[in-house]
């Protein structure tokens, strides 16, 4: 089963032969050896199941050993226990089967981790005894004759020509599962790359059009803070009429208490009314004064605000060019990244 870590990695135990081998690759294989080599041939998974059909399996196994429930259990129990010893020790294990012939176990290993092992063999090193095959024939319940010369048909060779044959097995599949288990990590890191880029890719994209609004926020903010600037310089001409407006009223009074002054005590009330519109106006001009003084604060501190606008304007424009730039580079690698995961998917 493939399964990610933490970190990203594979799980190396978890892994199954079917993960990191062509099995019918394999297969192939198998066949081709088993024919070459007149020694039969099956692979297993880690649990002892076969993941290969049997290649060039004898009559004596398939016909007459296997043929009963004793005799099948027991060649489970053989191969269980020869494929154990070459998981523990990492390497091909020789042994004889409980009906007497030679076979061997050739692990598959991914980093020292076992996936599954090569079973071979029902070949014999020296000619069968008669009389034992006759007792294991009545142990396992079949004809006794017709086991007995069953055997004589097994295949002899000599016991090294079977190490070497396992020997064979064991480095040409390990090298197999090693490319295997490489092809796959490039898969799962090529998938990963894709995903991680697609991530970037939406992100950039979110920022890419929020950078847009931003920029488009601050062309209104510009225009708003320039309505401002003129509305402020109406303020500061209408503020200059009313100034004029109370100079002329000042003159409007003093000319009025002159003529009230003229006119004795008949103008005193006039006078007074003269004196309060003087008095009037030269307020009206002082707050004048003091409002055109602020509004003249009011425009600097728009002049400075206008400029740094301008200023983040343009910093907000090259910053959402930038942004489109980069979106439109990762848009190419994550092409790149697509093709490189349609790639290794490939069969």
């Amino acid at each position: 089963m493939i399964r990610q870590l933490g970190n990203g990695e594979l799980d190396e135990q978890a892994l199954e032969i079917e993960d990191v081998l062509d099995i019918e690759l394999l297969q192939k294989f198998q066949d081709n050896f088993a024919i070459g080599m007149n020694i039969a041939s099956v692979t297993v998974n880690k649990e002892g199941n076969p993941v290969t059909k049997p290649s060039s399996y004898t009559s004596f196994c398939i016909d007459f050993t296997q043929s009963t429930k004793v005799g099948t259990d027991r060649c489970a129990l053989s191969h269980k226990k020869g494929g154990e010893e070459a998981a523990r020790t990492g390497k091909p294990y020789i042994y004889s089967c409980h009906a007497g012939l030679i076979d061997f176990a050739a692990p598959v290993l991914v980093n020292g981790h076992l996936i599954g092992t090569i079973l071979g063999g029902q070949v014999l090193t020296t000619a069968p005894e008669e009389s034992k095959y006759r007792n294991i024939a009545v142990e396992i319940g079949v004809d006794a004759d017709q086991y007995a010369n069953a055997v004589k048909n097994v295949y002899m060779m000599n016991e090294k020509n079977v190490a070497a044959a396992a020997e064979v097995l064991y480095i040409v599949a390990n090298a197999l599962s090693k490319i295997g288990y490489e092809q796959l990590k490039l898969r799962n890191m090529s998938q990963t790359l894709l995903d991680k880029f697609n991530q970037i890719s939406a992100t950039m994209e979110e920022l890419s059009a929020s950078s847009i609004n931003v920029t488009a926020n601050q062309h209104t903010l510009n225009d708003e803070i320039n309505n401002v600037k003129t509305v402020s310089v109406e303020i500061y001409t209408i503020l200059d009429l009313i100034k004029n407006i109370a100079d002329q009223t000042k003159m409007l009074g003093l000319n009025a208490a002159i003529e009230a002054a003229r006119a004795g005590d008949a103008g005193r009330g006039f006078g007074v009314v003269a004196t309060e519109i003087r008095n009037l106006s030269e307020n009206s001009r002082k707050t004048a004064d003091k409002i055109m003084e602020l509004t003249k604060n009011i425009q600097n501190s728009t002049d400075k605000t206008i400029e740094t606008s301008n200023s983040t304007l343009d910093t907000t424009q090259q910053q959402s060019a930038a942004i489109q730039e980069v979106t439109a580079n990762l848009t190419e690698v994550t092409y790149l990244a697509t093709h490189l995961n349609n790639m290794t998917n490939e069969d």
